[in-house]
Formats: C-alpha cells, sequence, structure tokens
C-alpha cells in the first residue's frame, strides 16, 4: 500500500504543478492581450478618419495629424 500511495500523491502533485502552470500562462495572455490596447499608427489612423468623417475636425487638422502620425 506505501507505493500505491506514493504514486498517488505523485499523480496529485504533477496535476497541481501542470494546473499552476496554465494558469499562469492563461493570466500572462491575458495581461498582454489588455496591454496591448496602446493606440499604434495604423489604429490612430483609423481614428482620425473617423472623427473627420464626424466633421469633429476640419480638413486642415486632419491633414496635419496625419503628417503627424506618418512621421
Amino acid at each position: 500500500m506505501g507505493f500505491g500511495m506514493m504514486f498517488l500523491w505523485a499523480i496529485v502533485l504533477a496535476a497541481l504543478v501542470i494546473g499552476a502552470i496554465l494558469l499562469v500562462r492563461t493570466l500572462s495572455q491575458s495581461n498582454e492581450q489588455a496591454g496591448s490596447g496602446s493606440v499604434d499608427a495604423a489604429s490612430g489612423l483609423d481614428v482620425l478618419e473617423e472623427r473627420f468623417a464626424r466633421g469633429e475636425i476640419d480638413s486642415d487638422e486632419f491633414e496635419q495629424r496625419r503628417q503627424t502620425l506618418r512621421s
């Protein structure tokens, strides 16, 4: 019975380690996705085009900001 209990504990320990690894990987991936919300030039240009289409900015301001984003 001693060998069987040791084998069972090894399986339980392996399951806990694997579960912890999967949990850490899942949490780190969700943090990376949440952190990737920074605005890059392409999405900034999309926002700028939307604002121009809605009439929030005029054509001069649109051109100035577009040049800034592209540089």
